[in-house]
C-alpha cells in the first residue's frame, strides 16, 4: 500500500427499507430483472470478521486493531438467515453460498449448514451448497462441515511462497496450513473444490505460473481472478490488473492450454483445460471483459442488507422488515418487487478510474 493512508466511509449502514407493496403475490420460482436476468444465486455474509487482513480485501490501515466490527445483536440470526433462504429458493435461487469475512469465524455454523442444507427448490431438487474460505480453520473443521451437510468449499489462495502468502496475508500465516485445509476437505468428500487466486500485478503475478503447475494433475481447479476495485479501503488502481488473458497466455506458453465450454450461463469463470489431459484452470474477467449481462446473483450482507451488485453503494434492509414483524409473503414481495428494478451492470460501465463509493467485499463477500 505504499504507506499511503485510505479513508474509509463506513458504508455498512447506508441502506432504505424496502418498501412493501399493498398487492402480495406468491413466488412462482423464477424472477428476471429489468435486463432478463434471473435471480439464480445467493451469497450469505455471515460475518464481518476475518483472521486475515489481505492488502486487496481488509488491510490493515483500516481494519485495525481498533476497526468497530458489527456488534453481535446486528447479525442476522441463523433463523433469521433461513427465512430469506427460503424466500429467495422459492423465488428460483439454485445455489446458496456462504461467505464473510471469514465464515468459518461465525460461532457454530455448522448449524446453519444444517439448516441450509434440507431446503429444497420448487421442483425437488436439492440446492447447491457452498462456502469460501481463506483456509486458515478448514483443515480442523472439514469433517464437521461436511457432516452438516455441505456440498464443497472455495479456497482463496493468493501464492504458493510462503514470504508472498504472508506478505497478501498480513497476519504471517503460512501457505502450507491452507494447503493441509485444501488436502482435509477433499479427503472427506468436500469437492469438487476450487482454489481462487486473486492477481494484483507487482505483488503476486509472479505466483501464476507456479501455481498452475502446482494444481495441474490435481483433483482441484484452479481460478485466477482480476484484482477488483471492490470497495474504497483497497487503493485500487487499474494498472495492477492483470488481464486474464494474460494470465492465460503465461500459462499456456509452458503448458498449452484450450479454451473450453462454460458449465453454464451464469458461470463467471471462463474455462481453459491443458492440452494434455492434465486438468483445467479458470479466469473470472470482471475488469477486462465484464459479465454483467449474465449476473444472476444476490447478495445478503451480515446484518441483512440485500445487495443486487457486487459494487452497489447501498443496501436494502431486509433484517428491518423482519424485526418489525412483517410476514414471509410480504418480505417476499419486496424482493420480487427489488430484484425486477434491477438494472445493475457497473462492470460494463467501469471506467479506469472511479470514485462511486461501494460497500466493502469484507462486508458482502465476494
Amino acid at each position: 500500500m505504499s504507506g499511503k493512508v485510505v479513508l474509509l466511509t463506513d458504508r455498512r449502514y447506508l441502506n432504505q427499507v424496502p418498501r412493501v407493496p399493498s398487492q402480495l403475490e406468491a413466488p412462482t420460482g423464477f424472477v428476471a430483472d429489468a435486463l432478463g436476468r434471473p435471480l439464480r444465486d445467493l451469497r450469505i455474509s455471515v460475518t464481518d470478521r476475518c483472521n486475515f487482513r489481505c492488502v486487496y480485501c481488509m488491510p490493515k490501515e483500516v481494519f485495525g486493531r481498533d476497526y468497530a466490527f458489527l456488534p453481535q445483536s446486528s447479525l442476522l440470526s441463523f433463523e433469521e438467515v433461513m427465512r430469506i433462504a427460503k424466500i429467495a429458493v422459492a423465488h428460483g435461487v439454485e445455489k446458496i453460498r456462504l461467505t464473510g469475512g471469514e465464515p468459518l469465524l461465525r460461532k457454530h455454523i455448522e448449524k446453519l449448514i444444517a439448516a441450509l442444507s434440507v431446503l429444497k427448490m420448487p421442483d425437488g431438487r436439492e440446492l447447491d451448497l457452498t462456502l469460501t474460505t481463506n483456509g486458515a480453520l478448514l483443515e480442523r473443521m472439514a469433517q464437521t462441515l461436511k457432516d452438516a451437510g455441505l456440498k464443497r468449499v472455495t479456497v482463496s489462495l493468493d501464492a504458493l511462497d510462503d514470504a508472498t502468502f504472508k506478505h497478501m496475508n498480513d497476519v504471517d500465516f503460512p501457505v502450507s496450513q491452507v494447503l493441509n485445509g485444501i488436502d482435509a476437505a477433499h479427503r472427506v468428500g468436500l469437492g469438487q473444490i476450487k482454489v481462487n487466486m486473486v492477481v494484483k500485478g507487482g505483488m503476486n503475478d509472479q505466483e501464476i505460473v507456479p501455481m498452475a503447475r502446482h494444481f495441474k494433475n490435481s483433483p482441484f481447479i484452479l481460478r485466477f481472478i482480476e484484482y477488483m476495485d471492490v470497495g474504497t479501503s483497497n487503493g485500487w488502481r487499474m494498472n495492477e490488473v492483470i488481464p486474464s488473458a494474460e494470465v492465460v497466455r503465461r500459462i499456456s506458453a509452458l503448458m498449452p492450454l484450450e479454451p473450453i465450454e462454460k458449465n453454464d450461463a451464469g458461470e463467471t469463470a471462463e474455462r481453459w483445460r491443458y492440452r494434455d489431459g492434465a486438468g483445467e484452470i479458470g479466469v473470472i474477467s470482471s475488469v477486462s471483459q465484464a459479465f454483467c449481462h449474465a449476473c444472476s446473483r444476490a447478495r445478503l450482507s451480515t446484518e441483512g442488507k440485500l445487495y443486487t451488485c457486487l459494487f452497489a453503494s447501498s443496501g436494502h434492509d431486509l433484517r428491518a422488515l423482519m424485526r418489525e414483524g412483517r410476514s414471509d409473503e410480504e418480505i417476499s414481495t419486496a424482493i420480487a418487487h427489488l430484484w425486477r428494478a434491477r438494472t445493475d451492470r457497473y462492470s460494463a460501465l467501469r471506467t479506469g478510474h472511479t470514485n462511486v463509493r461501494k460497500v466493502e467485499m469484507s462486508y458482502i463477500g465476494g
